[in-house]
């Protein structure tokens, strides 16, 4: 699949930093919401409950930081097995990992307990979708079914505004959640 079909959509996600003391290193949060119409596109666009049906068991994900695999790998899910948990429930696709114990993980667990890091995005190709015009004459996208997911990435912007993002991390140890929301996105379509 050549890198031109590949969508990248920012959302901000549910994360959690948890452990003991010091090492309180495991991420989770959600990448993608279903039925949540986006707001940072030049178009709005949901993603369909049923739209990742039997593509987290084909698909190779990566958990990167900001979609950079050159600067390392957080976490892998390969074919459904690996270091990244994914886990598609009735609200979307939830995400966990342990942070590995690298200069790229420690900088991630202190971006998100700074507050710095608070979005997730998602890559992605597209296997069926509709697009109808509507009377105000912007553009509605219905992703119905998703081809392959590539990544589930912490970044800094985000698209889907009515995603919640919480933290627990070492400072956070009594208040538990950190809120947060955002309205960017790293890519849209021209038309």
């Amino acid at each position: 699949m050549s890198d031109e079909k590949r969508e990248i959509r920012n959302t901000t996600f549910d994360v959690q930093v948890t452990g003991e003391g010091d090492e309180k290193r495991t991420v989770e949060g959600y990448a993608l919401l279903f039925d949540t119409p986006s707001d940072g596109l030049s178009f709005e666009e949901s993603i369909e409950r049923g739209a990742l049906d039997g593509v987290i068991g084909k698909s190779d994900v990566f958990a990167l930081l900001n979609h950079s695999q050159s600067r390392g790998v957080l976490a892998r899910s390969k074919k459904g097995k690996g270091s990244l948990s994914l886990t598609v429930d009735e609200k979307g696709l939830k995400y966990r990992f342990d942070a590995p114990k690298t200069p790229l993980g420690d900088e991630l667990l202190e971006n998100i307990r700074r507050g710095e890091i608070s979005e997730s995005s998602f890559c992605f190709d597209v296997e069926k979708d509709t697009w109808e015009r509507k009377k105000d004459g912007t553009w509605k996208r219905t992703i119905h079914k998703i081809a392959n997911l590539y990544d589930v990435s912490p970044v800094y912007n985000g698209a889907y505004s009515k995603t919640t993002v919480y933290m627990r991390g070492k400072e956070q140890a009594e208040n538990n959640e950190l809120e947060t929301y955002y309205k960017q996105i790293e890519q849209s379509f021209n038309f």
